[in-house]
């Protein structure tokens, strides 16, 4: 057996050769269940704690806007219902909470899976989230930078004598949609070198996507930034589309270095 086959056979071998009965398996998946729903627990009464200041940050824009009319008693957040400003509390404390809580619970998925995974597997699933959590972060602070523009921006919709009530229920989803769509733009590049990895695109193949991707990029950060802020949807628009060109030359760089190593094997072989 060649240097390459040895570690093609190692690379393809379990992390953790060893045999689980399924009583096994439900005992460790209830284990890991646990600690994750505590961490989960801990994160949601912490979240709770600072249920005010959380909403004093989302609330901001509505503020801004009600200075700028000198209306504060026109433009407001308004609870529609007895139990409603109890449940947004508890909507945000299950948000924040499982962002809290993440690095708990997606270790014991981790650790509950792991052992079924092969070393190129494990490797591969390492610089996903190595690339994956930091671009949802960096997606979310930017639907964070955005937020006020939209805000201020429907409001300025609103006819001379009419008054803003935004009901609070559907501002907390509005607020927590925005960060969760621009977190999850900025992370879809990691999906497309993921498929490239698990061979369902080539590089070639997205490359060729580039006109589609470009369009799309500029049509997300025109809905997403105010028709006015030009600059702001022109560098969202880059930041997207320089993302899209690194998945592409990436996953490029893996087809090459995959088939380097195919006719390493077919050498070897002959």
């Amino acid at each position: 057996m060649t240097t390459t086959d040895r570690d093609a056979a190692t690379d393809d071998a379990p992390l953790r050769d060893k045999r689980m009965s399924l009583g096994d398996h439900l005992r460790e998946f209830r284990k890991r269940l646990i600690i994750a729903a505590v961490a989960l627990v801990v994160g949601m009464i912490v979240s709770f704690a600072l249920g005010d200041a959380i909403i004093w940050a989302i609330t901001e824009p509505i503020r801004v806007v009600a200075e700028e009319r000198g209306q504060e008693n026109a433009v407001t957040l308004m609870f529609a219902t007895v139990t409603s400003a109890f449940d947004l509390r508890i909507r945000i404390a299950f948000a924040v909470g499982l962002l809290i809580s993440a690095p708990v619970w997606l270790w014991q998925i981790w650790a509950f899976l792991m052992p079924g995974l092969t070393r190129k597997e494990v490797r591969y699933t390492i610089g996903f989230v190595a690339a994956a959590v930091p671009l949802f972060f960096a997606g979310a602070f930017t639907g964070w930078l955005i937020l006020p523009h939209l805000v201020e921006l429907m409001a300025g919709f609103t006819p001379d004598g009419a008054s803003n009530f935004y009901d609070a229920k559907y501002y907390y989803d509005f607020v927590f949609k925005l960060l969760i769509v621009v977190g999850v733009s900025y992370v879809t590049p990691v999906f497309l070198v993921a498929l490239n990895l698990a061979g369902v695109m080539t590089g070639r193949e997205i490359m060729k996507g580039w006109r589609v991707a470009i369009v799309i990029a500029t049509v997300f950060a025109g809905a997403a930034t105010p028709s006015a802020d030009v600059v702001s949807m022109l560098i969202l628009a880059a930041i997207l589309t320089v993302l899209f060109f690194a998945a592409a030359g990436l996953s490029m760089l893996f087809d090459r270095r995959k088939r380097k190593r195919e006719t390493e094997l077919l050498g070897s072989i002959a």
